[in-house]
């Protein structure tokens, strides 16, 4: 899809049901990267080694199997579940006032794209205003851009809607936290000058600017 056939705008009650479902959807997309991480770590591939020998010399190569088989459809089952109950959550939560929990205050945002030609909302992304002491800064959350979507600079364009709007309002920065399942997110904040941290959240300078790889 070309650029300039999206355009972002601010959310509208008609959107929500779209808008929670492009976020079900965006959110649900890590249970397959996460089941992937787990079971490449060091820990989880030792199990599986130890489950598949204990197997192999207690029944055969069958029961090998069985056994590593059976750990990994527990692994994916926890890791789906975990996904499933945060977006439970968090539909029973913000997203089921999205007035109410983005829009309500004048600091507060929330955003969607849409085509042009039909106006289907395909991304997603809010901002909330935050004070430390003295400091006024600005919350990303829920960026969601949907698959057919990507690479075609929107990610970009959102996130620097989300700063311009936080610079208008004399914000010193902006933070987001993301998860390391979410790779193209990650690249995409880093490229506008996110400064990573061990833990979250990552921080993007209110003045940096728009990155078009994403």
């Amino acid at each position: 899809i070309c650029p300039c056939l999206l355009r972002i705008r601010n959310y509208q009650d008609p959107d929500k049901e779209t808008v929670r479902s492009l976020f079900s959807q965006g959110i649900q997309e890590h249970i397959g990267p996460s089941f992937k991480n787990a079971m490449s770590s060091p820990l989880y591939l030792c199990f599986s080694l130890g489950l598949g020998v204990t197997g192999y010399l207690l029944a055969s190569g069958l029961g090998a199997l069985v056994l590593v088989s059976g750990w990994a459809g527990l692994v994916y089952y926890c890791c789906h579940k975990l996904y499933a109950d945060y977006v439970r959550g968090r539909l029973q939560a913000d997203m089921q006032d999205i007035q109410a929990s983005y829009m309500a205050q004048p600091d507060d945002c929330f955003w969607v794209a849409e085509t042009v030609a039909t106006g289907k909302v395909v991304g997603m992304v809010a901002v909330v205003a935050k004070k430390n002491g003295a400091e006024r800064y600005g919350e990303l959350f829920r960026m969601i851009i949907s698959s057919a979507t990507r690479r075609t600079g929107l990610g970009s364009r959102m996130t620097q809607a989300v700063l311009d709007f936080c610079k208008q309002r004399g914000m010193s920065k902006v933070i987001l936290e993301t998860s390391s399942t979410q790779t193209a997110a990650i690249a995409l904040y880093q490229k506008l000058g996110a400064l990573g941290t061990p833990l979250p959240p990552v921080h993007l300078p209110s003045s940096c600017g728009a990155c078009q790889g994403f």
